[in-house]
């Protein structure tokens, strides 16, 4: 029988790569990924959508698993801390990894491998970083890193020849090139440009992050959607506005309003729709449609609709609001 591999699979260049090597090195592979809402890799499914291509091309089974409620923990409660922005990497990291070892055992698989490059990733892809993850994971000597696999201590499947450690890298550092020529030796021309990884890196979105966790102590999925779209403004401890800044994003908010919800849209469709979440009365109902007729095609008094199950639907007549009140209450917006 083959030797199997679980792969962890993000859908970047490496650890496409790693696929391509186990299987030319006639590992069985299986690949898996984790959906934690803070990949930037697409829309809604287009994440995931790819990498069900990716495994499709490659002729091997895919397993997901949803993991945004333990992220949220860790992102609430670091054992090892943030990187940069939000970002808890290390914790996250031995998280998939401790998730992907239940599901080894489960499947038979006899060891993990992940495209992890020694030194690519500052906060967890040094060596004492790596070590750490691995020990954390309770996957010593199970985890093998074929890109950097000669840069680290040698692991079992090397070990016990169910690969040749002589055919593995020793790839370091944050430039491309080794893996892009590696991607022609396997004739593996189809992979993202690196512009994917995690929203908690993001500067824009950790603002809007840390605004969302100081005010709700348990956010859900939905909360957490609402913060990749729009102008995003806090109006008071317990509400806030999302404002969308174009006609694909009134589509997506749309689709994440909830009952609770107070929705804003400018009659005449040539404005945004805004979403109100929290609790609001007649003051922040009118200060959110001045909000949302700012960003109105029409520059004078707009006429805004506002929909809820408190008020049912009525329709309000404000100016919009002008821009030194907008920049007290925006959190963070790009446009």
């Amino acid at each position: 029988m083959k030797t199997k591999a679980l792969v962890l699979l993000s859908g970047g260049l490496d650890s496409i790569l790693t696929v391509g090597l186990l299987l030319k090195y006639g590992i069985e592979v299986e690949a898996i990924n984790f959906v934690t809402s803070f990949c930037t890799c697409g829309k809604t499914n287009e994440g995931q959508q790819e990498i069900e291509r990716i495994t499709h091309r490659f002729g091997i089974q895919l397993k997901m698993i949803d993991i945004f409620e333990e992220i949220m923990e860790i992102v609430k409660h670091p054992k090892y801390g943030y990187g940069k922005g939000i970002n808890p990497c290390i914790d996250c990291h031995a998280l998939m990894l401790k998730k992907a070892k239940e599901y080894m055992l489960k499947t038979g698989a006899s060891f993990i491998a992940t495209g992890e490059v020694l030194g690519q990733r500052p906060m967890s892809q040094h060596l004492r970083a790596m070590n750490l993850i691995e020990k954390e994971s309770g996957l010593e000597g199970l985890l093998l890193r074929p890109l950097s696999a000669k840069l680290l201590t040698p692991t079992i499947p090397e070990q016990n020849g169910w690969i040749d450690r002589e055919k593995l890298f020793a790839i370091s550092g944050r430039s491309r090139k080794p893996q892009i020529a590696l991607a022609e030796q396997l004739n593996i021309t189809e992979y993202p440009n690196p512009a994917g990884g995690c929203l908690l890196t993001d500067s824009k979105f950790t603002k809007k992050m840390r605004d969302l966790l100081a005010h709700t102590p348990d956010p859900s999925w939905n909360d957490v959607q609402l913060l990749k779209l729009g102008r995003y403004f806090r109006l008071s401890e317990g509400l806030k506005v999302i404002v969308a800044r174009n006609d694909e994003e009134n589509k997506r908010l749309v689709n994440l309003v909830e009952e609770k919800d107070t929705r804003l849209q400018v009659t005449n469709q040539k404005g945004p729709i805004a979403i109100c979440r929290g609790e609001i009365n007649r003051e922040y109902l009118l200060k959110a449609a001045s909000i949302t007729a700012r960003y109105s095609d029409d520059r004078g008094e707009s006429g805004i609709v506002a929909n809820s199950r408190f008020i049912g639907e009525e329709l309000l007549f404000v100016q919009p609001m002008d821009d030194v009140e907008i920049s007290t209450l925006m959190v963070h917006s790009s446009s």
